[in-house]
């Protein structure tokens, strides 16, 4: 039952990748509105943040379906699916694991859009822009989507605590 589950969540995701796009761009909103004091505004209805407002350089970002953490999702979901398939009787672990490295994939995402906003603010639009999204960016999905994966491994195939003490 929790392999089905599992397995209706991701393809949930895809089939409302659109929502979780809006998700996403929100909580950029959000997060920049606290840090940033240029103005921001999002236009969830086009997956966008505008930010900068109050600046000579406004610029939007719009969440598209390649840059959305969806995507990095599934592999953690799918492999979940596979080892509840194969060990039931990990489930709990299994799900904690997954929730941890779901949200640091989350996180990883977010930080990708700061980082290419901080860039902006540096660089100006058009070096910012392209080292913040094609370069810094890049890498930061890559490397925070091998250390999710890594820490959901982990997290989800080591002994309980019980019977690393006892070993």
């Amino acid at each position: 039952m929790a392999v089905l589950a599992v397995i209706a969540f991701a393809i949930g995701l895809v089939l409302a990748e659109r929502l979780y796009r809006v998700f996403e761009v929100q909580l950029s909103g959000l997060i920049l509105r606290v840090i940033t004091t240029s103005g921001v505004f999002v236009a969830g209805e086009r997956e966008t943040v505008y930010f900068g407002l109050s600046g000579d350089t406004p610029l939007g970002l719009r969440m598209t379906p390649e840059c959305s953490s969806a995507f990095m999702l599934l592999p953690l979901l799918l492999v979940t699916a596979v080892m509840l398939y194969f060990r039931p009787g990990n489930a709990k672990r299994l799900f904690f694991s997954l929730a941890i490295s779901a949200a640091v994939v989350i996180l990883v995402n977010q930080m990708r859009v700061l980082a290419i906003v901080g860039l902006v603010n540096w660089l100006g639009v058009d070096e910012g822009y392209y080292w913040g999204h094609t370069l810094l960016g890049s890498m930061v999905s890559v490397l925070g989507g091998a250390v999710a994966l890594v820490l959901f491994v982990w997290l989800g195939t080591r002994k309980p605590r019980a019977a690393r003490e006892a070993a």
